[in-house]
């Protein structure tokens, strides 16, 4: 029988491009209705990509053509989305709309956690996103996405990212044997940062994010300076030593003209497993005095889980494994509130990066600090 409730319940049965979930499930139909022979359905998706759209379309009409409708009209609409890009300068990869640098001052703060975990979260809420692991020399997210062993396609002279948990991924860590040792100079570096972002096939992107080794040198500078990097994050923990790093972290996207999304505060409390409350072991809330100091805001505060550990080692993401858990709940929270930063960037313009250089310190010349190719 034709009827909203049986449009509504075949509807559930068209499956969004590149998940599991139905687009009843994602909350993306708006409007039904049906009379007679004739159905009317209004979704709204958050993908750009046009082949989305054209599959739900086809899937759409497919399925109520099964409840009889001989006269089906379909509105998709799209929220207002981003510019192509969000500078005027460089851009080695133009088919990618969105550039997020996920940057530290130090190692250890849980950078590549955040990454995964930010990325999958947006993928989960419709974008089409990719993942670059550019931290040549700690290159974890292989075994973080569960990919570890698994080699990408060749195509040409071009190489095809590897998919996992509705993303593109490449990483330094899928193109070597595991435990070996990378010892490069500051130019391989950079030569092989510019390499991932030309000669990866990726998709046509919402946002692409890029996991940078930690600190400000050669790797954050030959970024900026390929492609036009809509905005930053600056992943911390609560702790002073930290804070003082991610305030030179922040500095280099000033000084980079890369606008700030935000910063992510990990290991922010503790959530014991046995009572599922959070207790406040090694500080809680200190980053937001520096996000107001450079005019940003904090993203996130996640805390300490025993399943993010587990996660990580497993290969199985708390986001996508465990969602309905505090700290996956606020990873999506936070990618949400990134989203609505990056729209923000690229409505307002975004920043040139036409005029960034290389800076050297007076007396060091250039090719000592690996700037000469």
């Amino acid at each position: 029988m034709l009827n909203v409730e049986s449009v509504k319940e075949k509807l559930k049965e068209v499956i969004y491009p590149g998940f599991t979930k139905s687009i009843v499930d994602f909350g993306f139909v708006k409007d039904i209705e049906a009379a007679k022979d004739a159905v009317y359905v209004e979704i709204e998706i958050t993908s750009s990509a046009p082949e989305v759209e054209a599959q739900l379309r086809d899937d759409i009409t497919k399925k109520l053509e099964l409840l009889g409708a001989k006269r089906i009209d379909i509105v998709v609409k799209k929220p207002k989305m981003p510019r192509e890009t969000s500078s005027h300068g460089k851009n080695i990869a133009p088919q990618i709309k969105n550039f997020v640098m996920v940057s530290s001052g130090k190692g250890g703060v849980g950078k590549s956690t955040t990454t995964v975990n930010l990325a999958i979260a947006t993928a989960m809420q419709g974008k089409k996103v990719g993942l670059l692991d550019a931290d040549i020399y700690g290159p974890n997210i292989p075994r973080m996405m569960g990919i570890v062993g698994k080699r990408p396609e060749v195509v040409g002279n071009k190489v095809k990212p590897i998919e996992a948990y509705g993303i593109e991924v490449m990483s330094m860590g899928s193109l070597m044997e595991e435990g070996q040792s990378l010892i490069w100079r500051g130019a391989m570096i950079m030569k092989a940062i510019q390499q991932f972002l030309q000669d990866i096939m990726w998709s046509d992107l919402d946002v692409l994010f890029i996991d940078m080794p930690p600190g400000t040198g050669d790797a954050q500078l030959t970024l900026a300076q390929s492609v036009p990097v809509t905005s930053g994050i600056s992943v911390t923990t609560p702790q002073k030593v930290s804070l003082d790093d991610t305030a030179r972290s922040l500095d280099m996207f000033k000084k980079l003209h890369i606008p700030i999304a935000g910063i992510v505060e990990n290991m922010s409390g503790f959530i014991c497993p046995g009572d599922g409350k959070e207790y406040d072991i090694f500080g809680k809330g200190t980053s937001a005095a520096l996000a107001k100091a450079y005019d940003t805001v904090v993203l996130g505060e996640i805390p300490i889980e025993p399943a993010i550990r587990e996660g990580g080692d497993e290969g199985k993401p708390i986001v996508y494994h465990q969602p309905s858990s505090e700290t996956a709940k606020r990873y999506m929270k936070a990618a949400e509130q990134l989203w609505n930063q990056i729209e923000k960037i690229n409505e307002e313009g975004g920043v040139s990066n036409e005029a960034i250089q290389p800076t050297t310190p007076p007396g060091v010349s250039a090719c000592s600090t690996g700037g000469c190719h």
